[in-house]
């Protein structure tokens, strides 16, 4: 009665798979959590595939890790993007923060923790 192993409910991915799911991942701007749902697989089990990959014990892509070449040529002046500002208002005061656009993340961080 009580001696039969219930059935596994562990999904069970194959090498090329998991390898389509972290080339996926590795697109620029693209979102772990997106890609797992697209694949109907939990986001902690690409977070894992994704850890397992940078310590070696999954095999990556060819591709993954190499260079290409890209041309950059200067950008005129007059062409770039100004820089990012921010103006801050709390009754009478106000204050503007003008910040690089080449560290719009590190102000992205600031402005986060300013606003928590």
């Amino acid at each position: 009665m009580g001696s039969e192993k219930p059935a596994s409910r562990r999904r069970r991915y194959s090498e090329e798979q998991k390898l389509q799911v972290l080339a996926e991942c590795d697109a620029v701007g693209a979102s772990v959590a997106k890609v797992a749902m697209a694949r109907g697989i939990n986001a902690n089990v690409v977070h894992r595939w994704r850890q397992l990959a940078r310590n070696s014990s999954v095999p990556r892509s060819d591709n993954a890790g190499q260079f290409v070449p890209v041309s950059l040529t200067d950008v005129p002046a007059q062409e770039r993007v100004p820089d990012i500002q921010i103006q801050l208002r709390r009754g009478p005061t106000a204050v503007t923060v003008t910040w690089p656009v080449a560290a719009a993340s590190e102000c992205a961080i600031w402005l986060r923790e300013l606003l928590r």
